[in-house]
């Protein structure tokens, strides 16, 4: 079914492509005859509210800007158009986000993913609380900012520009805004699906609240905001180990670990910005954000080991173009999973600007930045079955594969039987009876505890002096320095749940699930099985039923890093104000010189103690110049031509900077000569990697409507060098290892080289697209459908990049080929209605893997669709008053991964059901 539909889809896609570039030629046309410029006294004040007060601000964003930028702009204070920043910018030409447990949370810019942007908040770079770079938007509340900005081509003024684009998430500024108000906004919330868990949430609520005030005869400006949340979300999901090949040549699924997941997101955030301004020559402003973000997951499911294990894969079962549809396993030992992990992250922001007008034109600023963010995991797994390794019942299952969707299985065992299941090691993972584990000896691993922590903090310095020009065509000038010292590390602290120690120490190979910790049953019929018994892991924990006996593998430590960057950037930018014949120019042109110091400190394995890994650094030191320019030829009639040139840099993710090394042992390739398979090899970061390099060419040309309405056609070519090769290797000697061995296994040693891997900048390529995009009010075509609007846009992204010369070019992870946006809304009187689309097709996309490791994995096509109805209360005594409707993933769309290029063999298969929100907000 998968098969058929996609092409189809496809279809549906390229003819709204097509379709958009017939609205721009069509728009274009409609408005030929309104060429005649207003006269003075045509001019007309007119007060906008609601989703067209949200889409003229940020047409007249995009429309005074000298560099190509997309703008998202608040209908109202605290009211952005989307339940989360990320949503309104994944709505954006060129922008598109992706989903994690149901909400988007990254985003990807002109095809390069999260790790290749910037992100910042009212100018000023932002750290994360992520593993890299990439910033997750859902710690920004969209109720209390007034809108983002996104710079697709830099100017030379701009710190910390990335590879693709830099979203500048930006509060309100109470003196320019010059207006008290107090908003308040309350929001009920629920999911179509009931709490698939009996001891999670179902409904929520979201709360905030802005006041802008000035005081002062107007020279002190204030501004509070605050947001709390508490989002339910549940998730259906569906997870394949792998489909290794029969000997018959057949693929069929080697496991699965599906999962009924509840989630509950809380966070608070707060927003303080305090402006003065005694006297037109001096202005200085404080911003200050706080974020505390709490998250719970439930996860309850059966791990079900097959073609990988010692199960059997019984004669007699189905394929269908190389893959096993359907058959039978015997002997199959499932985990019983009662799952939690919960995430605990604060995030502040601080900034302080102070600027003064000299007697002599001089405009000279000062501006002190501090972000920080600290995040701590617990991932936390508790495992049961009918015994340990080698004991208790085995289940016979039934299975149907279904291309493209999941697996769902009929199985011979009751797993709500609290007499047949017990706590123990099923699979014998702690090394079981089988002896042998880095703890010291054989555990019960009857579960895993996981605790990383991530901190990351940046301090910055930014001097600049600016002032007017009669200079030819150049009419300002601005010079600057800004000075930024950022750390970042990661720390890992993983245990084995255990029954009181190792099995030599006397600890049970398993133990009775007690009574006291049940909490019911969770149905299972994503995967075909009734349903599973239901347990508070924690309580274990807590009432001594685990002990934890921490995984003291030099694996572990090595996991651990710290980077230190240091940079120091100074610039140049010139504005240009000029005319070439009759055609108005405006832009900029400048450069920026960036001069880097980074290091890093980890730990590597020690020859002569292996069990206790050394402590490790690196870095590296250096310079790039970044030039800029941008140009937009007014074409009259409200027409522009812009083009864009710079190049810009992104360093490396994090822990590929990482000083840490790992060093493995592979038995069943002792004897191996080839050093590329041989006993000995070590995997690490490398501190001394450089920056990928992006030299981009941008071109757009923008048609604008009055005030609310536009249509625009861009392209744009990236030439990337530089791009870091995570999968690179070199080959060392070991011999410093020998005494690892015994002298019978020297004797067999093929080889004492082996491979030593860490990332190494490699070559490059090409990124190349083409966007359209419109902005379209009804009466343009008719005028009775004055009330009716539509924005959409629609782009293609292609790419070529190679990690080296002897390689195929590789998938570019965040990049999809096609993104189609699409909102279409009415408003009139008070009365809103809006339903929206984001399309994507398929991308690389970063997920999580073994012990939270993030990998990369295809992310299939999906197109998610939200609507939203309101009305505002505009006389009377509910005047000020607004009450809100609003449902997203109205189709429940599916978030689905695959591996190996073939959408057959799904890895994911997750589904979250619809989020229904119903609101009221007030304005005094």
């Amino acid at each position: 079914m998968t098969t058929n539909s996609m092409p189809r889809r496809t279809r549906l896609m390229s003819g709204a492509a097509t379709g958009l570039a017939l609205l721009l030629a069509t728009a274009g046309a409609a408005h030929a005859q309104d060429t005649a410029a207003p006269t003075p006294d045509a001019v007309e004040e007119i007060t906008v509210t609601g989703i067209r007060a949200g889409i003229e601000n940020a047409i007249a964003l995009k429309k005074s800007s000298s560099s190509i930028v997309e703008a998202v702009s608040a209908e109202d204070i605290g009211k952005l158009p989307d339940t989360s920043i990320a949503e309104s910018l994944a709505r954006l030409p060129g922008l598109t986000a992706q989903r994690l447990d149901g909400r988007a949370q990254s985003i990807s810019i002109r095809g390069l993913g999260p790790d290749y942007n910037t992100v910042l908040l009212n100018g000023r770079e932002q750290v994360s609380t992520g593993d890299n770079r990439g910033v997750e938007f859902d710690q920004y509340p969209s109720e209390i900012l007034s809108g983002v900005l996104v710079y697709k081509t830099p100017d030379a003024a701009l710190i910390g520009q990335g590879l693709a684009g830099t979203a500048d998430l930006q509060t309100i500024r109470p003196l320019k805004y010059g207006k008290k108000v107090l908003s308040a906004n309350a929001r009920y919330e629920m999911n179509s699906e009931d709490k698939l868990n009996p001891d999670a949430k179902d409904t929520g609520h979201r709360l905030s609240a802005t006041f802008v005030d000035q005081f002062l005869n107007d020279t002190l400006g204030v501004a509070v905001a605050v947001s709390d949340i508490s989002s339910p979300t549940q998730s259906r999901r569906f997870n394949a180990w792998g489909y290794p090949t029969t000997a018959s040549g057949d693929l069929v699924i080697g496991g699965a670990k599906p999962y009924v997941q509840s989630n509950n997101l809380k966070r608070t955030g707060v927003i303080g910005v305090l402006e003065y301004s005694p006297t037109d020559k001096f202005h200085t402003s404080l911003d200050l954000y706080y974020s505390k973000f709490r998250e719970k997951q439930i996860l309850r499911g059966i791990e079900l080991p097959l073609f990988w294990s010692s199960a059997s894969l019984q004669p007699g079962y189905t394929a269908q173009d190389g893959l096993i549809t359907n058959g039978t396993y015997t002997g199959v030992k499932g985990v019983m999973r009662n799952d939690l992990n919960t995430r605990r992250t604060t995030l502040k922001s601080a900034g302080w600007n102070i600027a003064y007008d000299t007697d002599n034109g001089w405009t000279l600023a000062a501006d002190l930045s501090h972000s920080d963010a600290k995040r701590r995991d617990v991932i936390f797994e508790s495992y049961s079955g009918t015994g340990p390794s080698g004991v208790g019942a085995t289940d016979t299952l039934t299975f149907n594969t279904t291309p493209g969707a999941g697996t769902t299985f009929g199985s011979s065992l009751d797993y709500t039987n609290s007499t047949l299941f017990v706590l123990t090691d099923p699979q014998g993972w702690g090394a079981g009876a089988n002896g042998g584990a880095a703890t010291g000896g054989a555990v019960t691993q009857a579960g895993f505890y996981n605790t990383p922590a991530i901190k990351d903090e940046l301090n910055a310095v930014r001097l600049t002096a600016k002032r007017d020009l009669a200079w030819g065509p150049i009419n300002k000038v601005e010079f600057g320095y800004n000075a930024s010292r950022r750390e970042k590390s990661k720390e890992v602290h993983e245990s084995f749940l255990t029954f009181g120690g190792t099995i030599a120490q006397g600890a049970p190979l398993s133990r009775p699930i007690p009574k006291e910790a049940l909490v019911g049953t969770v149905s299972l019929n994503l995967i075909g099985i009734k349903a599973m018994l239901a347990y508070d892991p924690t309580y274990l924990l807590d009432n001594g039923v685990y002990t934890l006996v921490a995984d003291q593998s030099p694996a572990v430590q090595t996991r651990n890093w710290a980077v230190k960057e240091d940079v120091q950037v100074a610039y140049a930018k010139f504005d240009i104000d000029s005319t070439v014949g009759a055609i108005p120019i405006t832009g900029n042109t400048g450069l920026q010189v960036v001069h880097t110091d980074q290091s890093s400190t980890g730990t590597r394995v020690n020859p002569a103690d292996t069990a206790h890994p050394t402590s490790n650094d690196g870095g590296d030191k250096y310079t790039y110049v970044l030039p800029s320019l941008n140009l937009t030829f007014d074409l009259s009639n409200e027409t522009f031509l812009r083009f864009g040139a710079a190049r810009t840099l992104a360093r490396a993710r994090m822990d590929e900077l990482r000083a840490s090394q790992s060093f493995n042992q592979n038995l069943s390739n002792l004897t191996s000569t080839d050093p590329n398979t041989s006993y000995f090899s070590t995997e690490g970061g490398n501190p001394q990697l450089r920056p990928y390099i992006a030299d981009g060419v941008d071109v757009s040309l923008e048609k604008y409507f009055g005030r609310s309405a536009y249509v625009s056609a861009a392209a744009y070519y990236k030439k990337l060098s530089n791009f870091v090769n995570s999968g690179a290797s070199t080959i060392e000697d070991f011999s410093p290892f020998l005494s690892l061995l015994t002298p019978a296994q020297q004797s067999q040693l093929g080889t004492t080289k082996g491979l030593a891997k860490a990332p190494q900048n490699g070559k490059g390529g090409y990124i190349r697209g083409i966007e359209l995009s419109a902005s379209i009010q009804g009466d343009i075509f008719f005028a009775p459908l004055r009330n009716f609007g539509l924005i959409i846009s629609g782009s293609y992204t292609d790419s070529s990049v190679k990690l080296d010369d002897n390689t195929a070019p590789i998938d570019m992870p965040g990049l999809s080929k096609t993104v189609i946006n699409t909102t279409f809304y009415y408003e009139n009187n008070g009365f809103n209605a809006r339903i929206s689309n984001r399309y994507r097709s398929k991308f690389l996309g970063e997920v999580a893997g073994l012990s939270a490791a993030r990998i990369y994995r295809t992310v299939d096509t999906e197109s998610v669709l939200d609507a939203q109805i309101g009305y505002e209360f505009r006389q009377g005594p509910l005047n000020g008053l607004s009450i809100l409707l609003q449902a997203n993933n109205i189709t429940d769309e599916p978030f689905k991964t695959y591996q190996s290029g073939d959408p057959r063999q799904t890895i994911d298969y997750q589904k979250y059901g619809t989020t229904y929100m119903v609101g009221v907000s007030y304005r005094f």
